[in-house]
């Protein structure tokens, strides 16, 4: 019987990864988790541009429809560093142009309070955000078997995707300084 390591996979597995010479050596099972997370992000943008198509808006970007749930989420004002840091966007250009063209469109509404800017949902933008999760209950989350996932089981994977979340951004920070 031979023993096996971390830094080379099951004899009986094979590796499933996008990008060979990434997957080389020690490590390389963090190869396969970036491959999952790409064909995931890519499943995840999208089901939100088509799940809103659904709900009767398909002219909206992924991001755009991301910046829309952040702002109606709790009912609370934001302002673009509260919008940029919720969704970890480091270029706030690109949000400042999604809430533009979201305004332009009806579905959020601002309010300048001294040098601030606060953005809120429309009424048309809460009934999208409505008709949006009746699309996504019938669509997604009627199609789940929670017998074999639990809520505490996608609680624990959301975890678990926050902590190596703060992990690529210490490796970024750290890229960026050689």
């Amino acid at each position: 019987m031979t023993k096996k390591t971390a830094a080379s996979p099951p004899a009986d597995s094979r590796r499933i990864v996008s990008s060979r010479h990434l997957a080389e050596g020690e490590g390389w099972e963090m190869s396969e988790f970036e491959f999952g997370l790409i064909i995931v992000s890519n499943a995840f943008t999208r089901w939100v541009t088509r799940c809103m198509a659904a709900a009767g808006h398909p002219d909206l970007s992924s991001l755009e429809i991301l910046i829309l749930h952040n702002v109606n989420h709790r009912g609370r004002d934001k302002r673009l560093s509260d919008i940029c840091f919720l969704l970890n966007i480091e270029d706030s250009h690109t949000v400042n142009y999604a809430l533009r063209k979201l305004m332009k469109a009806e579905l959020l509404v601002s309010d300048k309070r001294g040098k601030e800017v606060f953005y809120s949902v429309s009424d048309k933008g809460a009934e999208l955000c409505d008709a949006y999760r009746t699309v996504r209950q019938q669509c997604l989350l009627n199609g789940l078997d929670m017998d074999e996932e639990t809520g505490a089981d996608f609680r624990e994977i959301a975890r678990k995707l926050r902590a190596l979340s703060g992990q690529y951004d210490q490796a970024s920070r750290a890229a960026a300084s050689l």
